[in-house]
């Protein structure tokens, strides 16, 4: 470990060395027909794989992924619960009946809001998703500008909705393959309880049963979620995530062209499995920092107290190529003199991560606990030596 100093140091990460030399890098699958791709790591966040990421595309039916993270919310405020009972207006009804995806419910059924979820993320039910959003907002309408507030909040700076359920629309409505991956991500983050849902294979309602469109529930045990979409502009879609030996991974596949819906189907389940056994392969992920870990002290100028504890507020992940794990190293800069009083959260410098000098994780260094200015003969002193120094 190389001498600190109080502006610029290196930390050696001295973390046990994995057996055999790094694997060879190979490059995603050269044959895949989807026209945006992303692969994504979900604790990290780091993009492994992209094809034209950020292209602004026909969102179909993966629109459903942000009315269902809406529920979500709704139901973590406590405003909903899955008991809640939901009367089905004739405008959710008649969305049904456009002869596209539906969950077969009727004018002035009370349908609880799990089985409508359920009619959303396993039917991918149009008439589902308009009756919840009429429920959370009052009209589909407002329920669309919830939509688009949180994907300007999740930083999905290439998605807008026109709708809650993705049919066409003479409204503009566009979304990316990134902010797709984005959205998946902060789902499974934030809504574990309710993600469960996604994994399942099929559901009744009304006597009629349907089975889930993602393929990849019945030919992949570590798939456990996903959502699918198409129209014939949009094409076939795919967002699923899996997990395997404690890595997670987020594969967006949009934009697959193919004759008759069960060629598709079996296409985009197929480029996403190739997406996933090739990154599964090339790289792993580990857990570098935990939340709250001091990783340095810092001096503390005219302060109570003449040192600060500094360190991160969320775990910090990175995702590196299998068998590079013991060439990683961590930079710790300050932002300048820190001078009392210190607040505790604010940022104060940062922490980057690199293999062979290049960044793989970099984020803000944060005081974790406050520092107070110090007595009048501390003050004096230190403004003293910082006159001579």
């Amino acid at each position: 470990m190389k001498r600190l100093t109080p502006i610029l140091f290196l930390l050696s990460l001295l973390w046990p060395a994995l057996s055999g030399a790094a694997a060879l890098q190979v490059p995603p699958p050269s044959d895949l027909t989807a026209r945006n791709y992303v692969v994504m790591e979900a604790a990290s966040g780091s993009v492994l794989a992209e094809r034209d990421p950020d292209q602004r595309v026909p969102p179909a039916s993966l629109t459903k992924l942000m009315t269902a993270y809406l529920v979500f919310k709704e139901l973590e405020k406590g405003s909903l619960t899955l008991d809640t009972p939901i009367e089905v207006s004739e405008n959710a009804w008649r969305t049904g009946m456009t002869g596209a995806s539906r969950m077969f419910i009727e004018v002035g059924d009370r349908v609880r809001v799990e089985d409508l979820l359920k009619g959303v993320i396993v039917q991918s039910g149009n008439d589902a998703c308009v009756a919840l959003a009429e429920r959370v907002a009052g009209t589909e309408g407002a329920f669309v500008d919830l939509m688009n507030a949180q994907a300007r909040a999740l930083g999905m700076e290439n998605s807008r909705f026109a709708n809650s359920h993705g049919l066409p629309s003479e409204a503009e409505q566009y979304t990316s393959a990134r902010d797709m991956a984005r959205l998946m991500r902060a789902l499974i983050r934030e809504f574990p309880e309710y993600y469960r849902f996604y994994s399942q294979r099929s559901f009744s309602y009304n006597g009629i049963s349907q089975n889930n469109r993602n393929l990849l529930l019945w030919r992949d045990e570590s798939v456990d979620g996903g959502k699918t979409g198409w129209t014939e502009e949009a094409g076939y879609n795919l967002v699923s995530s899996a997990k395997r030996d404690g890595m997670r991974l987020i594969v967006v596949v949009m934009g697959i062209d193919a004759p008759d819906h069960p060629q598709g189907g079996r296409l985009r389940a197929s480029e996403s499995q190739a997406l996933y056994n090739w990154a599964f392969r090339q790289f792993e992920s580990h857990r570098v920092y935990e939340a709250g870990q001091a990783l340095t002290r810092a001096r503390v100028w005219k302060g109570a107290a003449k040192e600060v504890s500094l360190g991160l507020t969320e775990p910090l992940y990175v995702t590196i190529p299998k068998g590079r794990y013991e060439d990683l190293q961590a930079q710790t800069e300050l932002a300048g003199r820190l001078m009392a009083p210190v607040q505790e959260g604010r940022r104060y410098g940062r922490v980057r991560v690199t293999l062979d000098g290049t960044s793989v994780a970099d984020r803000p260094l944060v005081a974790l606990e406050p520092v107070e200015e110090g007595g009048w003969f501390r003050r004096m002193l230190d403004t003293a030596w910082l006159w001579v120094f």
